[in-house]
């Protein structure tokens, strides 16, 4: 089962270092493994342009839609067995100690 993996930025990361795992580690593994599909840090959330459609009219807006204090910053799409996989490789990711991660499985159409 396929999911992505939005790494987001938290207020409150942990505070003792020595704890959160290398991030170059993480993803050797999870390559070796066939478990990450492919990923990519991504760029800056001033740098985004929001698109929506209303009246016919194409609306653009600079900046990410949603306002808040946690931003999206990469992303991973994984392969993994089941939603118990995906929560330990998610665990294991060093954003898991210093931001936030959302599984959210892929859906095929």
């Amino acid at each position: 089962m396929k999911y992505m993996m939005f790494v987001c930025t938290d207020t409150e990361p942990e505070t003792d270092e020595s704890r959160v795992p290398d991030i170059e580690v993480w993803v050797a593994e999870n390559d070796t493994a066939g478990r990450r599909v492919t990923g990519s840090v991504l760029g800056a959330a001033s740098a985004a342009t929001t698109v929506r459609v209303r009246g016919g009219e194409v609306l653009l807006t600079d900046g990410p839609f949603a306002e808040t204090k946690e931003v999206i910053v990469g992303f991973d799409i994984l392969e993994c067995a089941d939603l118990d996989e995906a929560i330990a490789v998610a665990a294991a990711h060093p954003m898991a100690y210093n931001g936030r991660l959302e599984l959210r499985p892929l859906v095929d159409r």
